[in-house]
Parts: C-alpha cells; structure tokens; sequence
C-alpha cells in the first residue's frame, strides 16, 4: 500500500492557490478539468517532492474545484485519503470481512471507498491497470455517502 494525496474541497481557485502556493510554498504538479463531472483537480506538493518522479513523490495536496457552487458545512470541504493496493478486490474482502461498509464498491476493478469508525472517507486504487471485473463487486450498488 501507497499514501498518494489528501483531497481538500475549494471554493475560490484563485484564493486557493494564493494560500497554498504562494505563501505556503507549495508548487502545482498537475491539473485536470473534468467537463462531464464539471469538476478541477490542482495537484499540490512540496518543492523537495516535486523534484521525484511520480513513483518516489511523497503524498500531495489535491484540490478540488467544483463547477457548480456548493456550501461546504460539516466538513465537507474535506474530502478523502487516497492509497493505492496490490489488489483491490482482497482489499475490500479484507475490510468487509472486517466489518467494514464498502461505500463505493470496485465495480471498474480500479476504485473503491471505504469510511473509518469516525467517517473518513478513504479512496483505494488498484495499483497499475484496473482488474476485470468480478462479483460480488460489479453489482453491488453504492451504500451511502463516500
């Protein structure tokens, strides 16, 4: 398993990257514009770790922009941790055999969403190419927010 990023909600882009990069000194590693999910990804990291390559970066800040406006109450803004695993499947198996609600189950083979005891959202992605699909994953349908 691998610590990839933390997932922070923003509401004003510009202010957003005033405070994270210029004054704290974090510097932009990539961006992605999602038309369909109308939604901006702003990767974020340590100038030390920006130097790496994508396999040795240490964990990033990613900011998410939503297109459409939201009010971010109840730690909203917050979002996920995001790990990447070996094998999704046996990761879910493991967590559901656990206890553990799968939120978002891997219905693709490449992405699932757990929550903890005090409800963080927690992202898993399968390592390398998505898997083939399997049950009971590919029907299981979502179970409350992730």
């Amino acid at each position: 398993m691998r610590y990839l990023h933390t997932m922070v909600r923003v509401s004003d882009i510009d202010a957003s990257l005033r405070f994270y990069c210029d004054l704290l000194g974090l510097e932009e590693v990539r961006r992605m514009d999602n038309e369909k999910g109308r939604f901006t990804l702003i990767f974020l990291a340590a100038p030390a770790d920006k130097a790496r390559s994508a396999a040795e970066r240490s964990p990033e800040v990613e900011l998410t922009y939503n297109w459409d406006p939201e009010a971010y109450d109840g730690g909203r803004n917050f979002g996920h941790l995001a790990y990447k695993v070996d094998d999704i499947y046996a990761a879910c198996r493991r967590l559901m055999d656990g206890g553990v609600v799968i939120s978002r189950p891997p219905r693709d083979g490449y992405m699932a969403f757990v929550r903890s005891p005090d409800g963080i959202s927690i992202e898993l992605l399968q390592e390398g190419e998505a898997l083939a699909p399997a049950e009971p994953w590919a029907s299981m349908p979502n179970t409350g927010a992730w």
